[in-house]
């Protein structure tokens, strides 16, 4: 049971993440988008996608620690 829903949220932080613009990732922030504005406010679809990905990624990191140390 542990290992579908760890495969699940897995499956779902990498949707999220690959659905999330492609001009904001470390490209950007060394300079490949010049002139743009590094921090921008997220609005609708982006800001809902950025909210999933923290959950997710609180869920998988909370998984990884439950499966490593069996809590």
């Amino acid at each position: 049971m542990f290992e579908i829903f760890f495969i699940v949220v897995a499956v779902l932080l990498i949707a999220v993440i690959l659905l999330q613009q492609k001009n904001s990732g470390l490209g950007a922030l060394m300079g490949g988008g010049a002139g743009e504005e590094i921090a921008q406010a997220r609005r609708g679809a982006d800001q809902f996608l950025h909210r999933a990905t923290i959950v997710l990624s609180i869920l998988f990191l909370g998984g990884a620690m439950w499966a490593m140390f069996g809590f």
